[in-house]
């Protein structure tokens, strides 16, 4: 997730001082993402320095409220325009961690399989949980990201169900 075009989103539905955006991203994410003041505050002056966004005076607290300028808008429209690229995603640790196993002596892969397993279907079973616990219709955002998690460990387990297949195929030393 941009943390820079997920700010400009939040701009877009009103002026928001870092606190605040802090908040509404966690709650949009079901704090699936939490977010580190530091990081708000620092995407902000980079925003601010690109022209995405303009800080307005204090208000009677002493917080700085933002707002998105014509060009954040345009930013934003074309990033919510543009799909995301495989290529855009971080690097996948498991794929990494899997393939370093089977080539570094000593790791018992079935192991390290077994074990990914049992957490991935733990995890597929509290994202189940959770969605099922939130069925308002202010939910929507926040049971469709559940739903992308619960997708992603379905396809998880899916893939090290593959990769343990693999590797009875491959005999006993599949390295």
């Amino acid at each position: 997730m941009s943390i820079r075009h997920g700010l400009l989103a939040l701009l877009e539905r009103g002026r928001m001082y870092g606190y605040q955006l802090r908040a509404a991203f966690e709650e949009s994410t079901g704090s699936t993402w939490p977010l580190n003041i530091g990081q708000v505050y620092t995407t902000l002056s980079r925003l601010e320095r690109d022209g995405l966004v303009r800080p307005l005076p204090e208000n009677e607290s002493g917080q700085r409220p933002y707002e998105i300028t014509d060009a954040g808008r345009a930013e934003l429209a074309l990033w919510f325009a543009t799909p995301i690229s495989r290529a855009d995603r971080p690097r996948d640790q498991l794929a990494i961690k899997l393939a370093l196993a089977l080539t570094t002596p000593g790791v018992d892969v079935r192991s390290v399989l077994q074990t990914q397993r049992g957490a991935s279907m733990r995890a597929l079973q509290e994202l189940t949980r959770m969605k099922y616990a939130s069925d308002g219709p202010e939910d929507l955002p926040w049971r469709l990201v559940l739903d992308a998690m619960v997708f992603q460990a379905e396809a998880e387990i899916r893939w090290l169900d593959h990769c343990e297949t693999s590797l009875v195929r491959a005999g006993p030393d599949p390295s």
